[in-house]
């Protein structure tokens, strides 16, 4: 019996991609994840997270990301929730395995857990049971090492940006760097850079502030 495991790294931030992973093998291998040490990407180090995701690479039999840009999650929010987007990427990656799974373990976004599942069917084009819960990530190893996976790829997504662009913090709203950054940006080029997701309320506080602050420099009162 095939497993696989679907996480995502960088839904909240304001900053940055969403990295969706999947990762699979077959049930009767799931040791070899206990014995790299897989545990929800969130409780180990960067430095741990980076060892296991390289094991992690050897030892499943397939495994595949997703990386949605600012830009596209802006676009496509557009017309659909955060939920359905998450769901369409991830249907995406399922149907792109070479060998399709039995069963799906998912860490769900959506408050009614088995919701979640009901959209993603909407994308597959086959008919494996889906297990879709909170804390997924924690409690199913497979989803444990997809959720290293995502977590290293959106850290990579993000150093490269702060080498091109300039340090700019994990891209999370209560990330005082972050905010920093943003308004650096603004007041140098009055625009949000293409990396940010205009759509999230703190960016759009953030433009609000800048519009206010220069509209007070004209003279101009409310």
């Amino acid at each position: 019996m095939l497993v696989a495991g679907i996480d995502e790294a960088g839904r909240g931030p304001c900053l940055g991609p969403m990295v969706l992973s999947i990762a699979m093998l077959a049930k009767k291998d799931e040791q070899k994840l206990l014995d790299i040490g897989v545990r929800d990407s969130k409780q180990l180090a960067p430095a741990e997270r980076e060892r296991q995701y390289v094991l992690l690479k050897r030892a499943l039999l397939e495994f595949g990301s997703a990386n949605i840009p600012a830009e596209e999650i802006d676009s496509l929010r557009d017309r659909k929730s955060l939920n359905e987007i998450e769901a369409m990427r991830i249907g995406q990656l399922l149907n792109s395995l070479k060998q399709k799974p039995d069963v799906v373990y998912v860490d769900s976004p959506d408050i009614i857990e088995k919701s979640f599942a009901k959209r993603i069917r909407n994308y597959i084009s086959f008919n494996p049971i889906i297990y879709s819960e909170h804390k997924a990530d924690v409690n199913y190893p497979i989803v444990s090492a997809a959720s290293i996976i995502a977590k290293v790829e959106r850290d990579s997504a993000i150093t490269e940006l702060s080498q091109k662009y300039g340090f700019m913090g994990s891209g999370y709203p209560h990330d005082e760097d972050t905010i920093s950054f943003i308004r650096k940006w603004l007041d140098e080029n009055n625009c949000l850079p293409h990396f940010v997701r205009k759509s999230w309320l703190t960016n759009q506080r953030l433009l609000d502030e800048k519009f206010q602050s220069s509209l007070s420099g004209f003279g101009v009162k409310e």
